[in-house]
């Protein structure tokens, strides 16, 4: 392997976002390989926007009605169709070792054209909470930053403190 693949194994560059698919993962395409592939977001984590089971775990975990976590899923996808809405070029990053998730998809931090990182965002302002199940390098940064938001009541921690 030489530094080069390295590097392309690290970040990937131009990319647009295609579909915004909830609050903690996207899909993007190439822009010259027309390639598309899912994204989930490193160390975060945000409420379901459908009916499955996933819903069903968080609802019995939280004791909070499975309506209430739809709105709040919907809200952090919105909150992501905002600030990357399809078509923005982004930049990926994926840690060396720890490229996909259970299901396949690439991890990563997403990088928007000013600069500032979605995952950043989302738990920032508070509609994704850290998470240990996606662990990456900022984990204990962005516990950090969970608790900051939670005390502010930012995002979806306005309508509900438990998610």
């Amino acid at each position: 392997m030489t530094y080069e693949d390295i590097l392309q194994n690290l970040q990937e560059t131009n990319l647009l976002v295609s579909r915004v698919l909830d609050g903690d993962s996207i899909a993007v395409i190439g822009i010259y390989t027309h390639e598309e592939k899912e994204i989930r977001f490193y160390g975060l984590d945000a409420l379901e926007t459908k009916q499955g089971r996933k819903l069903r775990e968080d609802e019995e975990k939280t004791r909070v009605a499975g309506e209430l976590l739809l709105f709040m899923g919907n809200q952090s996808k919105e909150f992501v169709m905002r600030v990357c809405p399809p078509g923005t070029p982004v930049t990926i990053y994926t840690e060396a070792g720890n490229e996909t998730d259970f299901w396949g998809r690439q991890l990563a931090y997403v990088i928007l054209p000013d600069g500032s990182c979605l995952n950043d965002l989302l738990i920032t302002e508070g509609y994704a909470k850290a998470t240990s199940e996606y662990y990456c390098e900022q984990l204990s940064r962005y516990q950090v930053i969970n608790w900051e938001a939670k005390q502010a009541k930012r995002g979806l921690y306005g309508i509900s403190e438990i998610f």
